[in-house]
């Protein structure tokens, strides 16, 4: 049975209820307060608590028990709700670029000053979700989690944006009111980049990338040191939301009775599951150290 990281779903509910709150605080004032930046602000802040939703239903998913269906388990959901909350920032990035274009073009009025206190508030509230997200996706190597720490983090950035903006176009007076809607603009460019970041890993995990260099080391190095293994070969690894999935090929002593192999295979898993850093499901083919040379050959 894959382990379970339990307590996970509770960081996208947080999400959820923050995003909504400053959704509804921040189209308010940014409506009121004339500002097309602190609008793109709340938009943004609207397509996160999808994006939440999604993280939530992603995370609760792929903790689900292997199944008939799914006898590897429904870890790949994690990664692909953060494929699809990369998207939706994506998405965000174009929708306010667009929009801070076509202010930038029209004539308006400068953005109140009030606006600047309740971006203040937006920028401290998002940047303390984010580093609490972001440390428990870390912790629990969660794609679905980092990639909805930095849709936190870039609501941040477009907030501390729209901020410096209004404040220039307060500063400057007459003829600095676009000043707000560049600010729009150069958060777009913010968010694109972060949605590329996430969006990368969410696809190699997708499509069974095999994790860094260091990580078939590790296994090689815990299986080689155990006595009665002569060689390791054809290590492969992939990852699906916190849980490994190794499969190698562990040499022995020709005359090696099968009852002995097969106790020799459950060390080997032992210690590949005491090296890596999370749950781990492995599958060891046990083979005499002679057919060395003909295992090497062709994947089966």
């Amino acid at each position: 049975m894959i382990a379970i990281r339990p307590g996970l779903t509770r960081y996208a509910r947080l999400g959820l209820l923050v995003n909504a709150v400053l959704a509804i605080v921040k189209g308010v004032a940014g409506v009121l307060g004339n500002s097309y930046a602190l609008i793109a602000d709340a938009v943004e802040s609207s397509a996160d608590i999808l994006s939440s939703v999604i993280v939530w239903n992603g995370l609760r998913i792929a903790a689900r028990d292997p199944a008939e269906e799914f006898q590897f388990g429904y870890g790949k959901a994690e990664a692909l709700s953060a494929a699809i909350v990369s998207l939706f920032l994506l998405a965000a990035a174009i929708g306010i670029s667009v929009e801070a274009v076509r202010e930038i073009r029209t004539p308006h009025h400068a953005p109140a000053p009030f606006t600047l206190a309740v971006l203040l508030g937006v920028v401290f509230t998002k940047e303390v979700l984010f580093r609490r997200v972001a440390e428990a996706g870390e912790r629990a190597s969660s794609l679905a989690l980092t990639a909805d720490a930095w849709h936190h983090r870039s609501d941040a950035i477009t907030s501390l944006a729209a901020f410096i903006g209004i404040s220039i176009a307060l500063i400057g007076g007459k003829g600095w009111e676009p000043a707000d809607d560049w600010a729009a603009l150069a958060a777009s460019i913010v968010i694109l980049v972060t949605a590329v970041r996430t969006l990368r890993p969410a696809i190699a995990e997708l499509m069974d990338r095999s994790p860094a260099p260091a990580v078939r080391k590790a296994i090689e190095a815990a299986v080689t040191a155990l006595p009665d293994v002569r060689g390791v070969h054809r290590v492969k690894v992939r990852r699906a939301g916190g849980t490994f999935f190794v499969d190698l090929h562990v040499q022995a002593d020709p005359g090696m009775s099968l009852h002995d192999a097969h106790i020799v295979s459950g060390k080997a898993k032992s210690a590949i599951r005491a090296a890596l850093p999370g749950p781990t499901m492995v599958l060891v083919h046990m083979e005499p150290e002679e057919d060395a040379d003909v295992a090497r050959g062709p994947a089966a």
